[in-house]
């Protein structure tokens, strides 16, 4: 027979839902933050509408996991206290219990939904199809693990234990690795691309501005959720209960991973401007004065664009430059 280990199973939904509440709190003043950088001073056509709803999905998800986590609450404590056979502690040890496969369907659907949104920035930033052939192999592993998952759970039986038994335990470790190992190839690959991109236009930038604030952000932001990650896998191997409560803070913690970056964008766009154009050839030779063209890039990192104004280079060939207009670009977005 399986046992479980660390705080019982009434007391590990109690500390899940607090915590789960001030994280959803966090995350609600991020949310409007990121909505306002979205959409201030920005025409109806020019709003990044993906990213919107993308924010407002992650939003609406997480309320409503913290409504059911909550009604689950009130039901173990209150509702069925005095006829659930067990008491509180087998009403939180059912895995099969509606509110609990509905909880975790909607912490699989988020994880979806971000990843999927971390895949796509890799995209648009490299603009190569190869970038996310892994990372996106990977997604379709998380996908069909945690779909497995829940699908497990909702056959499991009333025994606490089961969700640590051979099958269940199988998809849902398959699942946080999955997950794990997408987050962290490709926000590294996001993060490498514009540290390289900052590193190439750091010599013929005309102003003292820098994305490396957006680099150290996309870090942040993906350890941070890498952390609660493995944390919860530790605590799932080890048939923990606090893992119980991991799976509902990872909730809140998506939401506030994607809206630390958009709103770190937002600060950055009115902080300082950014020379949006890249060398088509950034190498140059120790002692060779040659300087090559400027070909215009775009990346999507938000929907705003600032540029460092008028630059001149001269060659031996004659004055070539790159003009840009103070005012935000129609065309070229940054959407990360």
């Amino acid at each position: 027979m399986y046992s479980t280990r660390g705080i019982p199973s009434d007391t590990a939904a109690i500390l899940s839902a607090s915590l789960e509440g001030i994280l959803y709190g966090f995350s609600v003043p991020m949310f409007i933050g990121t909505t306002w950088a979205l959409t201030y001073n920005h025409r109806m056509q020019d709003v990044n509408r993906p990213i919107t709803t993308v924010a407002i999905l992650l939003f609406i998800l997480s309320t409503v996991h913290i409504v059911v986590n909550i009604i689950r609450v009130q039901d173990g404590l209150v509702n069925y206290r005095d006829t659930f056979p067990g008491g509180p502690v087998a009403f939180f040890g059912d895995v099969t219990q509606r509110t609990y496969v509905i909880k975790h369907a909607l912490y699989i659907l988020q994880t979806l939904l971000a990843d999927g949104v971390v895949i796509y920035r890799c995209y648009v930033v490299w603009q190569r199809v190869w970038v996310i052939i892994l990372p996106s192999m990977l997604w379709c592993s998380v996908a069909v693990t945690g779909v497995s998952a829940v699908y497990s759970l909702s056959q499991a039986s009333r025994n606490p234990a089961d969700i640590f038994t051979t099958m269940v335990a199988g998809w849902i470790t398959a699942f946080i690795i999955s997950t794990l190992a997408t987050n962290l190839l490709s926000s590294g690959l996001l993060a490498y691309r514009i540290w390289m991109i900052e590193r190439s236009v750091s010599t013929v930038r005309a102003t003292n501005s820098s994305m490396m604030p957006i680099v150290h952000v996309l870090v942040d932001a993906a350890v941070l959720y890498s952390v609660a990650l493995f944390t919860r896998l530790i605590c799932f191997i080890y048939k923990n209960n606090g893992q119980e409560v991991l799976v509902d803070m990872v909730m809140p913690i998506i939401s506030i991973a994607f809206y630390m970056v958009l709103v770190r964008i937002a600060i950055n766009e009115n902080t300082c401007s950014y020379l949006s154009i890249i060398p088509r050839e950034a190498n140059t030779e120790q002692g060779d004065s040659r300087q090559y063209p400027m070909k215009p890039m775009s990346i999507h990192i938000s929907q705003f664009t600032h540029n460092d104004g008028t630059s001149t280079r001269e060659t031996g060939d004659g004055d070539r430059s790159s003009k840009c207009e103070g005012e935000p670009v129609k065309g070229a977005p940054f959407n990360v």
